[in-house]
């Protein structure tokens, strides 16, 4: 059937006591700038719910999701705040004033939940109805923007779109934990561990580092108007989204705790045997994470075939906030660093021993981390410039989110799906929804390389 979705309402919820407040104004931090002309993050949550009639959803589920989500904004106001940047100030910054609002679409669908839901491919352009827009213009953007989409008889789903140079995957998650907190229990008050910090002075970056990213954007920028200046170094105007052709697909590969620990006796098998051939014996570092993401990128590449001499790389993002001394887990913004290795070769992944060589590098890549790497300025320009059929794998989201905690208080959700890994080369990670060590990969690929990826999954978990 051709789905469709259906508007029902697009409304603007303030945070609760909003008149009470004091204007606030918080500059965007070094970790910031290096995300923030990135693509918002669209995570979409789905609650299976089969007594959600539009009666049920108009009188209960919307009203409930609106005045916790009201409490849970005045907890987290720069979320209903405008990212802006003077043409005096040397960076953007977040300003909430007492109206603001975020804007919260209500919607309808006639999709099979089940289908979208499901654990098999379908078309990556169906989830896309179900994200809202997010505001931005060249004099401001918004933070972040809801919908939620019913699916009659068959449940909802809640979709968050959030600008990535404001918010983390560990912000954004902290707030839907304390706005989940706040629904339940039916209780303004939050626990002291989802209270935010807000504190930037905590992120000591080193001198000049922070224009040195923004050169690096507006590097970017030139490149990518064939070498002119662009119109408006300052617009915060947002990269659309990206075309996704009818013939890409989504899939997602659930790998229990099982599969991990088949996998991780796998790689010290091989690595003491080929430690015993040669002179390496380092130690692997075989987390559920290393060991997931290097089995994904290994599968992707031969998924891909073509050309055995083609560069490879990856990327994956590392959480500073146990880095910064003293610690601050609660801290509100960006606080992440990217983990990156490009100019790798296609063919040593494509052997017997890609999958231990994968783990290897990531492995040793992860070893190598400490505080000062965390001030490493990504090279945007680089990226730009990698040669044609480049394949760089990035990994978007954590196994340590708990994202299936998400309880509103109608269940447990069905899935949970980041809708903006696009097509190709990003892949999302994610915790299983059964809570038992396993983990989610989430991929978007043309359909022909998906099927073969989904052979080539299967084949390498079953050696």
């Amino acid at each position: 059937m051709d789905s469709s979705v259906n508007i029902i309402e697009v409304a603007q919820v303030t945070p609760s006591h909003s008149e009470s407040f004091e204007p606030l104004t918080l500059p965007l931090t070094f970790f910031d700038l290096v995300y923030f002309k990135f693509r918002p993050v669209e995570r979409v949550i789905f609650y299976r719910l089969t007594n959600a009639t539009r009666l049920f959803f108009d009188s209960v589920i919307i009203p409930n999701l609106k005045t916790s989500l009201s409490s849970a904004l005045f907890h987290y106001l720069p979320l209903a705040g405008q990212l802006v940047w003077g043409q005096l100030d040397p960076k953007p910054s977040i300003v909430c004033s007492q109206n603001d609002a975020v804007s919260f679409t209500v919607a309808e669908s006639n999709a099979y939940f089940s289908r979208l839901s499901g654990d098999k491919p379908f078309p990556s352009a169906e989830l896309y109805p179900l994200v809202p827009e997010l505001q931005s213009s060249d004099d401001s953007a918004s933070v972040v923007s809801f919908q939620v989409t019913l699916f009659p008889n068959q449940g909802f789903c809640i979709c968050v779109k959030a600008h990535h140079g404001v918010l983390d995957g560990k912000t954004t998650t902290m707030f839907l934990r304390s706005w989940v907190h706040i629904c339940k229990h039916q209780d303004s008050s939050l626990p002291q561990d989802l209270l935010p910090t807000y504190d930037r002075t905590v992120i000591r970056s080193p001198t000049d580092s922070e224009n040195k990213v923004l050169n690096e954007w507006h590097s970017l920028a030139k490149i990518l108007a064939g070498g002119k200046e662009p119109d408006n170094p300052k617009s915060l105007k947002l990269q659309p989204s990206m075309k996704i052709g009818a013939n890409v697909v989504r899939y997602t590969l659930e790998l229990t705790r099982n599969d991990i620990q088949k996998l991780r006796e796998r790689l010290k098998r091989e690595s003491t045997s080929s430690s015993s051939s040669s002179s390496s014996s380092k130690e692997l570092r075989l987390s559920t994470f290393v060991i997931a993401y290097s089995y994904a990128f290994v599968c992707l590449i031969r998924a891909r075939g073509g050309e055995p001499k083609r560069p490879v790389g990856y990327g994956f993002s590392v959480d500073c906030r146990s880095l910064i001394d003293p610690p601050i887990p609660s801290y509100f913004g960006n606080c992440i660093s990217g983990c990156y290795r490009i100019m790798l070769i296609a063919e040593t992944f494509m052997g017997e021993e890609g999958l231990l060589a994968a783990a290897r590098m990531v492995s040793e890549s992860i070893e190598e981390w400490d505080e000062s790497m965390a001030w490493r300025i990504p090279d945007h320009v680089g990226y730009a410039t990698l040669p044609p059929g480049s394949q760089n794998i990035i990994a978007s989201g954590s196994t340590r989110f708990g994202v299936y905690e998400l309880d509103f208080g109608w269940g447990r959700p069905d899935k949970v799906m980041t809708v903006s890994i696009g097509q190709g080369n990003v892949i999302s990670m994610a915790d299983n929804r059964d809570g038992k060590g396993g983990v989610e990969i989430g991929f978007s690929l043309k359909e022909q390389e998906m099927d073969a990826l989904i052979v080539l999954l299967h084949h390498e978990l079953n050696r």
